[in-house]
């Protein structure tokens, strides 16, 4: 049934054709082949199985696949089986990322409670949650799990937590009221929805909604229709890698018809076209994307941001909106004492003064007038409550010291016994407790600052008590306006004295002692994480559960609003057209009591706009917009295990500073990519210079296809696995974010590989043309040694913008390492007799090796010179 909560009792009774002895078992069985049971439905997945041959897929690989099969056909088992390794390994690697667990609707069906009580035949009976349809007649009581969505009948002070599908941690006070407009799910205080926990009291409920039909159900469909969005790194990789295996087919094309018009043989045609394009195709480009970016994830979780997504890795880098949640993420998630009004004065905790008698009156009745307490300093019970204690330790004389407390809150309540009270309850909103202060019974009493106020008489200054008279009155208020104006939730305290047994009936005729304000505090690391955030770029929006005036004060502390900025609620959002949002999305910066679909419309208008959306948040009603968002962070400590399961990123400390820090990683991890980008392209650059080369001259192939895929998976990944494991610019966050739109092939870096790869591949020409004089094999040795040498010595020119003397290796001493261990290899395939067959090699003199060593070093002292160059203008 749509908008429940707007009809009365009896309507949705008659609708639902229910009775208060409940469903008869018939017709619940009726209802259930009807409705269905009550749980989630999945949607069917790819199986593992699909996602491996997906890899299979790119373009790039069919031509690997392709010159596979023409070097089986040439009797090339070696190289067949390399390539064939090296595709498996691919495709496995690939599987692994892409493969992931969907979790999320597993972990809101657990949500569900095993068992419910309803009413069958008039007889109250337990049954399997799943058998629970529309119309039933629900019990719910304290520690149940709402098993369905209902609406409330019968309640007795009930409360509920609704953290789940609100992300407010605060318990909400039902109760039986009808509504003639429409309101935020937050508060439907007459309705009680699947997935919530009843924190106290009980309730009986007519259920109107099970299974997809429930709110919760609502969220797990948004979810199955929410399709994740490819990183800007996929984006950029893909396309390039579509047009470079297009280049490369043109190239080896032209390259096997120039070979058949100078009349070669069709197999050393074929030979030349396998030659380029292995030579061509970065085989290790996916391997070494997925090993920089886990190599990254590695430094996030020491930073307390676990990455779930390896691909998201990248994308942190190009957020430019970040869309966070406000409780515990932006906030402490700690109700804190702020200002106390007492005596026409306003206070904090640290300025009370117990030598005054009317503060000892407020402190007796927030403490005294309390079911909270602190145990090893944790708070246990209402966070309002045992904000109040914390409130009392602070105060000069109750707190000697930072670790001594004169008088503790259990001390005073024990030398003051509790004779009577009243709990509180939704329909009253106030508590009251008796107690003997100095032989005189006294009753304290607090509560919501307007109905407190109605009951009271009287008022107690520093000068005495004097009758409570509407200009007095009307000052509270004032003062409570300012207060709620701010963001805060306040609290009315009041007292009365005489032996009146405590009761319901007897709560009138108090004495007004003061007001106390409470508010969930900023994290200070927070505000200088939204001032870094502007600095590098980014907008932070603030979208909350909580109510307008207190989104908007908090975010005006933290600095997320400013003068100029527009603050709307859910139902405001619900109002405006496509184009009114449009146009407002910039200005606002505040989303307060929104519902999971506004969630997903402002993440989808931003991205509309071309930007870059991180979500942020913890309940199940954050998830659908957690899986829409490019980046979506859940919180760790708090977080749900759908909001979990849905997010690309967890804080481990549920902290927004550590965003900022994790797009800082983000950014620095995309800067390597690229880095390690140039130097796979710079040096296959090369390699096909000297094919293409030897092609135009009618000279041998200068390579085996089984070197050059040596070179590109062994020799070349390590070095550009250390320019992975480079340390981020000190300047990092003072850029702005990059355009997602911009690929890699921009036109400075076109001309910075291919002027690197021409280098390259002239000192490989040199050397090629040296053995050619001896014989062909000589040739091919020199090339490939002369190639994998430069190309270890190229790593230390990708590393960064900067000469290597600036740079030094206190850095990153895992690019002097790569080299070395390069070096290493490379002497095994030329010195170990038993390794030249397997790589086509042939013993060299000293006076080819030294030559080799100048040739592969030349190219890098160019380069460094120029970068030196560089730096000193």
């Amino acid at each position: 049934m749509k908008d429940v909560y707007l009809k009365t009792k009896g309507e949705i009774e008659k609708a639902l054709d229910s009775s208060p002895q409940g469903l008869t078992t018939t017709e619940a069985n009726s209802r259930f082949q009807k409705f269905g049971p009550n749980a989630l439905e999945e949607t069917k997945k790819q199986t593992t199985l699909q996602v491996f041959l997906s890899q299979f897929k790119d373009l790039m690989v069919i031509i690997l696949i392709i010159a596979a099969l023409i070097s089986a056909s040439m009797g090339d088992a070696e190289s067949t089986i390399v390539i064939l390794v090296v595709l498996i390994l691919n495709a496995v690697l690939g599987t692994i990322q892409h493969i992931k667990a969907e979790k999320s609707l597993a972990s809101l069906r657990s949500l569900s409670s095993p068992s419910a009580k309803v009413l069958r035949d008039g007889q109250l009976i337990e049954i399997p949650s799943t058998q629970v349809v529309p119309g039933d007649i629900m019990n719910i009581e304290a520690g149940d799990m709402v098993v369905a969505d209902g609406r409330i009948l019968d309640l007795y002070s009930l409360q509920v937590n609704e953290s789940s599908l609100t992300g407010e941690s605060t318990n909400v006070d039902k109760a039986d009221v009808e509504f003639d407009h429409e309101v935020p799910l937050g508060d439907r205080l007459n309705m009680v929805y699947s997935g919530s926990l009843v924190t106290y009291g009980r309730a009986t409920i007519l259920v109107t909604g099970t299974g997809m039909e429930t709110e919760i159900g609502k969220i797990a469909s948004l979810m199955n229709a929410t399709k994740e969005k490819r990183t800007p790194l996929q984006v950029t990789l893909d396309d390039f890698s579509s047009k470079l295996a297009i280049v490369i087919m043109i190239i080896c094309a032209i390259i096997f018809g120039m070979q058949i018009v100078r009349g070669q043989p069709l197999m050393d045609a074929l030979l030349f076209a396998v030659a380029l394009a292995v030579a061509a195709i970065p085989e290790a480009l996916s391997s070494i994307v997925t090993i920089v970016q886990a190599m990254g994830t590695q430094r996030m979780a020491k930073e307390n941001a676990i990455i779930k997504n390896l691909a998201a890795v990248e994308s942190l880098g190009s957020v430019s909106v970040i869309c966070s949640d406000k409780t515990g993420t932006l906030t402490q998630n700690k109700m804190t004492v702020e200002d106390i009004y007492v005596g026409d004065e306003t206070y904090t905790s640290k300025t009370l003064d117990l030598h005054n008698q009317l503060h000892r009156y407020l402190l007796y009745d927030a403490v005294l007038n309390n079911d909270s307490s602190l145990v090893d300093g944790k708070g246990i019970g209402d966070p309002t409550e045992y904000a109040l204690l914390e409130m009392y330790r602070k105060v000069p004389g109750i707190q000697v010291d930072e670790d001594t407390i004169s008088l503790t809150e259990n001390q005073l309540r024990d030398a003051l016994e509790r004779m009577e009270e009243v709990p509180f309850d939704s329909d009253r909103k106030l508590m009251s407790t008796q107690y003997k202060i100095h032989g005189i019974t006294t009753t304290f009493t607090k509560g919501a600052v307007d109905v407190l106020l109605d009951r009271c008489q009287s008022i107690r200054l520093d000068d005495g008590i004097h009758p409570m008279t509407p200009a007095r009155k009307q000052k509270i208020l004032d003062k409570n306006q300012e207060f709620s104006a701010s963001g805060l939730r306040v609290l009315a305290f009041a007292y009365k004295e005489g032996d009146e047994s405590l009761s319901k009936d007897t709560e009138y005729g108090f004495t007004f002692l003061g007001l106390i304000s409470e508010m969930d505090p900023p994290r200070q690391e927070s505000i200088d994480a939204v001032t870094q955030a502007k600095k590098a770029g980014i907008r932070t929006i603030m979208i909350t559960g909580d109510h307008k005036v207190t989104a908007t004060a908090i975010a005006r502390r933290i600095g997320i609003f400013e003068d100029g900025d527009l603050a709307v609620t859910g139902l405001e959002l619900d109002a405006m057209s496509e184009a009114e949002l449009d146009q407002n999305i910039e200005k606002i910066s505040v989303y307060a009591r929104v519902s999971p679909e506004n969630k997903i419309r402002i993440v989808e208008a931003w991205q509309k706009k071309g930007r870059i959306v991180s979500m942020t948040g913890d309940g199940v009603n954050d998830a659908p917009a957690l899986k829409k968002a490019d980046i979506g962070v859940a919180m760790g400590i708090t977080g749900t295990e759908v909001s979990k399961d849905a997010a690309s990123m967890i804080l481990a400390d549920d902290n927004f500073a550590t965003i900022i820090k994790a797009v800082a990683n983000g950014r620095t991890i995309y800067e390597n990519i690229k880095n390690a980008i140039l130097y796979l392209l710079s040096g296959n650059l090369s390699a096909i210079i000297t094919v293409v080369y030897a092609s135009i001259f009618a000279l041998p192939v200068p390579f085996k296809a089984v070197q050059l895929l040596f070179i590109n998976l062994v020799t070349d990944s390590l070095p550009a696995l250390a320019i992975g494991m480079e340390p981020g610019a000190k300047d990092i966050l003072d850029r702005k974010p990059r355009d997602p739109k911009a690929g890699f092939m921009d036109q400075p870096f076109i001309q910075k590989f291919s002027l690197q790869g021409a280098l390259i591949a002239i000192g490989v020409i040199f050397a090629y043309q040296m053995g050619l004089q001896t014989n062909p094999n000589v040739a091919c040795t020199m090339a490939f040694s002369t190639l994998t040498l430069a190309r270890l010595f190229h790593g230390f020119n990708c590393r960064n913008e900067h000469s290597i003397f600036r740079l030094g290796f206190k850095r990153n001493w895992y690019s002097l390492y790569a080299f070395l261990l390069g070096v290493c290899l490379l002497s095994l395939i030329l010195f170990v007799p038993s390794l030249h067959n397997l790589f086509s090699v042939t013993p060299l003199t000293m006076q080819q090796i030294v030559s080799i060593g100048g040739l592969a070093i030349l190219p890098t002292i160019i380069i460094q010179l120029g970068k030196i160059i560089r730096e000193q203008k």
